[in-house]
Order: C-alpha cells, then sequence, then structure tokens
C-alpha cells in the first residue's frame, strides 16, 4: 500500500493565495511557505543572536514549512471571510484541525507522531509565534511587491499588516523591519549598488 502524504503536499503549488485581490503576480501556499520558514528562520536567529534568546531556528522552520498544509485539503479561505467573526474563524480552526488530522493519516503508522508536531505545532511555544510572525511578514512583503508595480489594490492591506505586526511587541521584528524591509522596495540595480 502506497501513502499519499507528499503527493497532497505536492499540490500547495496549486493553492492559491490573495484569492479576492487582483494581484499583478500570482503566489501560490507553497512559495508563501518557504519564504515563510525563511523569515521565521531570521526571526529564530535574531532572538538568539541580538536579544540572548532560545528559539530553536529549526523549529521555527518545520513550523513554517508545515503552516499552509491544511489548505491542500481545505483551499485557502481569503483573510476577510476567515476573521469575519468569531464563530466562522472557530469552524475555520476545525476545519483545519480535522484536514491536518487527515492529512496525518496519509503517512504510515510509524511516522505520524513526528509529523504531527511539525502539522499540528505547539501553539503556545516561541517557535510558533516566531512563525505566525514569520506569515504575517510574508504577506507585507506581498503588498510591498505589489505595491511596486503600481497595484493599488494592496494599499490598505499593507497598512493593517504593518500595525498587526508592530502590535505584536516582538523586538524580532521591530529588528527585522528595521535591517531588511526596505530592501524589499528597491529594484535589482539598487540592491547591487549597496
Amino acid at each position: 500500500m502506497g501513502y499519499n502524504f507528499y503527493a497532497f503536499m505536492d499540490r500547495m503549488k496549486y493553492i492559491k493565495r490573495w484569492q479576492l485581490m487582483r494581484s499583478v503576480r500570482e503566489e501560490n501556499i507553497m512559495e508563501h511557505s518557504q519564504q515563510v520558514a525563511m523569515f521565521a528562520h531570521a526571526l529564530a536567529v535574531i532572538n538568539n543572536k541580538v536579544f540572548g534568546g532560545t528559539a530553536d531556528a529549526s523549529k521555527a522552520v518545520l513550523y513554517a514549512v508545515y503552516h499552509e498544509c491544511s489548505e491542500v485539503m481545505t483551499g485557502d479561505l481569503p483573510t476577510p471571510i476567515k476573521y469575519f467573526n468569531n464563530s466562522i474563524h472557530g469552524a475555520y480552526k476545525q476545519l483545519e484541525d480535522r484536514a491536518c488530522d487527515k492529512l496525518l493519516y496519509t503517512l504510515p503508522e510509524e511516522l505520524r507522531g513526528e509529523f504531527a508536531l511539525a502539522v499540528k505545532p505547539d501553539a503556545d511555544s516561541l517557535e510558533f509565534k516566531f512563525m505566525k510572525a514569520a506569515d504575517r511578514l510574508a504577506a507585507y512583503v506581498k503588498c510591498l511587491e505589489e505595491l511596486k508595480c503600481g497595484n493599488s489594490e494592496f494599499v490598505k492591506a499593507k497598512k493593517s499588516i504593518e500595525e498587526d505586526l508592530h502590535s505584536r511587541n516582538m523586538p524580532e521584528v521591530e529588528y527585522f523591519f528595521k535591517n531588511f524591509i526596505e530592501g524589499f522596495s528597491l529594484t535589482l540595480d539598487e540592491l547591487e549598488e549597496i
């Protein structure tokens, strides 16, 4: 008997983000997850090297790699719908949890416990908090990319995501903003001048 876990994961490349908004460039959850993994890694390393923390950078990356995996079964529910009210958000969280359980059953039994740690991570952990902040940073960078291309559709999203990121009061996020965000608004020629 074969197992379909990785065939499901491969389908992440077909799930589009930002479905309700006109985008200059489409983005899928597979590429999004890779960017979130890089940003989560950065936040964990910043925590350790700049602020003397004890974050497990590998765990933050692992959480990020799998953070959208339930969407291969549920699709990507647009943020305005997902967070419309507590009832909808709660129901969607249950649906995501159920999808994660179904995915885990597409693995051999002896692997499920280990993968459950990645697919259904500890939401109270520091690494999970870094992954969630990295997810928002990736959305913010998407807004910058779209605005740089002249797409004003992302003006409001940029503002609300930036407010959300700063409201988290995470020194790692502020450090990332101070040191890395400006580069996302530069052209390739401008990047090379630095």
